[in-house]
């Protein structure tokens, strides 16, 4: 499966359970850490847990397997490990504090990208 195409199935798998303001960011040329982030919010802790639950369950059913849930006691904060695809998913509160969207949102020239 394709990367651009894992991108979209986890922007979709977001979209038809509920999750709202999905966003993704282009991570190449901006880090190594992975392709893409995508950042998403929940209306509840309980919300929040069982979007990033049911993400690595149908991730695995498209034969991606290995994704990891980071977070797992955080209440507002959620954190699934695709590979080359980051899922950020954030009460709205802490969304905003934090401001990935603005903080990635800059290019990077390649030679002073992130490990």
């Amino acid at each position: 499966m394709e990367i651009v195409d894992i991108k979209k199935s986890i922007e979709k798998i977001l979209d038809n359970n509920k999750a709202q303001s999905i966003t993704s960011i282009n991570l190449q040329n901006k880090s190594y850490i992975a392709d893409y982030m995508i950042i998403a919010s929940g209306t509840s802790s309980r919300h929040l847990q069982s979007l990033s639950e049911i993400l690595v369950n149908e991730l695995k059913k498209l034969g991606i397997d290995n994704c990891r849930i980071e977070g797992k006691d955080s209440k507002d904060w959620k954190l699934v490990d695709a590979h080359d695809v980051i899922v950020h998913i954030f009460h709205p509160e802490k969304r905003e504090f934090y401001d990935l969207e603005k903080m990635w949102s800059e290019e990077i020239p390649k030679e002073r990208a992130t490990l």
